[in-house]
């Protein structure tokens, strides 16, 4: 019998990341595919066994990063995705593999460092004059380089800064790997880094890392949720995608969100965004 790759996705992903392997998706069961800072901040954890309680849906979650995300959603192997790349996202609902688009909540990235700073990150007047400092000296500097959320906002601001889109000057690292350990890497060869902030917060005790940026546009990081398109992909769970949607977007829901992390960091990580009209196919 022909196994169908929406149920042997999430087992495959969970060998290659060392994990347990997850069970088949089913009516009562769906596939979350995500970007690691949702899990590796906490948020998930603080907000997934409410919406099992209520719906009765057990949320697999398949935390691979966002460019990773997107392309099981673009091969109909999850049934929403929770990501925070806008331009890719849009790009994917035009192509009819996800049904909409909704942005719920929004922080920001945060270019962090050793408190020496050697790069003097402080005193620059913006993130891509940030690099540039960091490229001229060389700094050591830790790169997710996964085709992440992360990623991608780090390469568009080397793009910005004129520099090579790989980094590659003296010291650049990757680690091809999540938020939390590329953190802890940087943490451990008193690196400069690219991260959100939520994910920053929940690392800062273990690194020592410290946040070297000023605030500024081109550090927004939106978060959005995309249903994967039933009518391309049979086997998608229609139902339990809609519910984790409406969910997220629920007042009460968002409220959790803006005092998520409060009570830890002294601060939010999040800030939840309005509901808007979903972004859909033309």
């Amino acid at each position: 019998m022909r196994v169908s790759a929406h149920r042997f996705w999430p087992a495959v992903v969970a060998v290659l990341l060392g994990l347990a392997p997850v069970a088949a998706a089913a009516d009562d069961s769906l596939l979350l595919a995500t970007t690691t800072s949702v899990r590796d901040s906490g948020l998930l954890d603080a907000l997934l066994p409410a919406f099992r309680e209520r719906s009765g849906i057990r949320v697999q979650v398949v935390a691979v990063g966002t460019g990773a995300a997107l392309r099981m959603g673009a091969e109909g192997n999850a049934d929403v995705l929770l990501t925070h790349a806008p331009t890719s996202e849009a790009e994917l609902v035009a192509t009819g593999a996800v049904v909409d688009r909704r942005p719920f909540m929004q922080n920001h990235f945060v270019l962090a460092g050793p408190a020496a700073d050697p790069a003097a990150v402080r005193e620059a007047e913006t993130p891509e004059a940030a690099l540039q400092r960091i490229a001229a000296l060389p700094a050591a500097f830790v790169s997710r380089a996964d085709d992440s959320g992360t990623h991608k906002r780090e390469v568009a601001l080397l793009r910005a800064a004129g520099l090579p889109e790989a980094g590659g000057w003296e010291g650049f690292a990757k680690t091809g790997t999540g938020m939390g350990l590329t953190l802890q890497v940087a943490g451990e060869r008193g690196a400069y880094v690219l991260s959100d902030i939520g994910t920053f917060l929940a690392f800062r005790e273990r690194t020592e890392l410290v946040v070297l940026s000023r605030p500024a546009d081109s550090l927004r990081n939106v978060y959005s949720v995309l249903r994967v398109n039933p009518e391309r992909f049979s086997r998608v769970n229609a139902r339990g995608a809609r519910a984790l949607e409406e969910f997220l977007l629920e007042e009460a829901v968002r409220e959790r969100i803006a005092d998520f992390g409060r009570e830890r960091f002294g601060r939010p990580l999040f800030v939840p965004l309005q509901p808007a009209v979903a972004e859909t196919r033309d």
